[in-house]
């Protein structure tokens, strides 16, 4: 799809979003403009089908593709439900303390079941209670697919039941001033009113732990529209309610105010429908492009900081691709360490995972590693 219609389809795929938000019917006008299957491909990429789905529904269209993804996530979010109920229960029966984070919180806020769309379930959890929730979730039928490795414990349970269990919400390379915010909690987390151990943000911090999270991927790969809808949702679900002085406040702290007013400007002026300014436009398009979790040619432009594109930059950032990690004190230690296991029960085989990591990018990794080198070449 050129790159002009794929931003087009995206427009299309706002209004309809906006249709779905606003309880309005999409007018006849724009629906015959619309090519679906390429407002459909659009909307994959962002995580963005159900959604749209329900919006060509209220005007009596039934794509097939469109009505499958919406069948897809409804039938995702109600095992992610059950399944949830069932490690809640666990963790409340071992007296672990939790807090549901993310899209667990964003998707009640949305009209309809399945128009907020999940790949995890993201829940924040004690963290010296690791080795006994690894337990628990075994014990429940998930495969452990990542331990002890950066700030979260991954479990897989087929057909399509992720978790990420959260030890910490960010991790120093995400920036001294988010993660030293967001490590210590406990005067944050309110104990809910009908639970032993589970906990919540408050609605102010919730936002602004959110805000931040999307803020990391605004500047690590970009973020998608699916953020951008989520920031109307709360907004539009607690703007009266929220203390603004206080995000305000806070956001400065953070030092995401300027991307908070933008997100949050931008999100209201596209879901309301109402004209956008230039720098407006070039900030929806850097998102477009996006996709929900970010590109690869994002990253690279992203990680050469400054526009520095010189070559020197780029073969720094090969460099720092291809080395591992030897010492303790490296931030990356601890995630290689727990993904690369057999080569750091000892040091004399750390210097062999290079040569399993290059192995691995000529083969089952090659397409990715091609599109990081041709993004590395065009930034």
């Amino acid at each position: 799809m050129l790159k002009r219609d794929y931003k087009q389809n995206a427009y299309y795929l706002m209004y309809l979003i906006r249709c779905a938000l606003n309880d309005k019917v999409p007018a006849k006008e724009k629906l015959d403009k619309m090519n679906l299957s390429g407002v459909f491909a659009v909307a994959k990429a962002h995580s963005l089908t159900a959604i749209a789905a329900y919006a060509l529904e209220s005007a009596g269209i039934y794509d097939k593709a469109f009505e499958e993804g919406k069948n897809k996530a409804i039938r995702k979010e109600i095992i992610f439900d059950v399944e949830r109920e069932r490690v809640f229960a666990e963790l409340e029966k071992a007296g672990i303390w939790y807090v549901p984070l993310k899209g667990i919180i964003m998707k009640d806020l949305y009209p309809q079941i399945g128009m907020r769309q999940m790949c995890d379930n993201d829940i924040l959890f004690d963290k010296s209670k690791a080795n006994e929730v690894r337990h628990i979730m075994e014990k429940l039928g998930f495969t452990t697919e990542v331990f002890d490795g950066d700030n979260h414990d991954t479990y897989h349970k087929p057909p399509v039941c992720n978790f990420e269990m959260h030890t910490a919400l960010f991790l120093p390379q995400y920036g001294e001033t988010i993660n030293d915010y967001f490590e210590k909690i406990d005067g944050r987390i309110i104990q809910d009113s009908d639970s032993s151990h589970r906990y919540h943000f408050s609605m102010e911090d919730f936002y602004l732990y959110f805000l931040s999270h999307g803020h990391k991927h605004f500047n690590q790969g970009g973020i998608g529209l699916r953020f951008l809808v989520d920031v109307y949702v709360y907004n539009k679900e607690y703007g009266d309610k929220i203390r603004k002085q206080y995000i305000d406040y806070e956001c400065k702290k953070l030092s995401i105010i300027d991307f908070e007013n933008k997100i949050r400007e931008l999100a209201f002026a596209v879901l309301n429908g109402n004209k956008l300014s230039q720098k407006a436009r070039m900030l929806l398009d850097y998102m477009i492009f996006s996709g929900t979790y970010g590109t690869i040619q994002n990253s690279i432009n992203n990680k050469l900081k400054n526009g520095n594109v010189s070559t020197l930059a780029k073969l720094n950032h090969i460099r720092k691709r291809i080395f591992v990690p030897v010492r303790k004190s490296d931030p990356q230690y601890k995630m290689y360490a727990a993904r690369y296991k057999w080569f750091y029960k000892s040091k004399a085989r750390i210097p062999l995972l290079i040569f399993y990591r290059i192995g691995i990018a000529l083969t089952s990794r090659r397409n990715r590693v091609k599109a990081e080198v041709n993004a590395i070449i065009g930034a």
